[in-house]
């Protein structure tokens, strides 16, 4: 008798798990699960924390607006009078009104508008990308939903009982999608406390660090190892 298809699938994630030696957890929206051998030339690399912290400093520091602004004595609004005479009333003496330590005065060493960003180079902003996405796999926080949750009911009561059935509902979650637009499962999800959506396209390396379990869509998946494979 010929083989099918799906019994063809099997050997071959078999033979790819064999060949590899590591895998994740797939879920189907049936509740089950299999798992699914992953390239070895991506997930065994090295992380380095120095690289991340980097990443994670110049990410931060490129979402501050640095729209704080203060006022010297000169642009406070004010006269420029002196308050009183120079001698002979007993008290220190002292010019304008406008002096920081009288209260209304200007701010002295006050902060100004700046620009707070910082630069990384395309490596560095790769790498980073990567080592984040590994250190999620080793510390069991990386999962992958078959493509058939997009066809979820757009209900938050099926996704929310779903995650609370596979331990998935108390931790902070990232969902990547191939594409952010509007679907069943982002329908579904939106009022779920501690869940997120963001596109393949938009994910970094902070994305996948601050989150305590980061789930792909398989097809994000797939294309996130087709981008970075080589």
């Amino acid at each position: 008798m010929p083989r099918s298809k799906k019994q063809k699938n099997k050997k071959d994630v078999k033979k790819q798990k064999k060949e590899t030696g590591i895998s994740i957890l797939k879920y189907f929206i049936d509740g089950k699960k299999e798992d699914l051998p992953l390239d070895k030339k991506i997930f065994n690399i090295k992380i380095n924390p120095k690289n991340l912290a980097l990443y994670v400093r110049v990410y931060l520091a490129n979402q501050r607006q640095g729209t704080a602004s203060t006022k010297t004595r000169s642009e406070v609004s004010g006269s420029t009078r002196k308050i009183y005479r120079q001698k002979g009333t007993g008290r220190a003496r002292h010019g304008d009104i406008k002096a920081p330590i009288f209260v209304g005065g200007g701010v002295v060493f006050g902060p100004k508008p700046r620009d707070y960003s910082l630069k990384l180079n395309k490596k560095q902003k790769k790498k980073a990308l990567l080592e984040a996405l590994v250190y999620q796999f080793k510390q069991g926080n990386l999962l992958i939903f078959d493509n058939e949750f997009l066809q979820i009911k757009p209900k938050t009561k099926n996704l929310s009982s779903f995650l609370e059935k596979n331990d998935l509902a108390k931790e902070k979650k990232l969902i990547v999608l191939p594409k952010m637009e509007k679907n069943n499962l982002i329908l579904a999800g939106r009022n779920i406390p501690n869940l997120n959506f963001t596109s393949l396209e938009s994910l970094n390396a902070y994305k996948l660090l601050v989150a305590q379990r980061v789930i792909f869509l398989e097809d994000a998946f797939n294309n996130l190892i087709k981008k970075y494979a080589n």
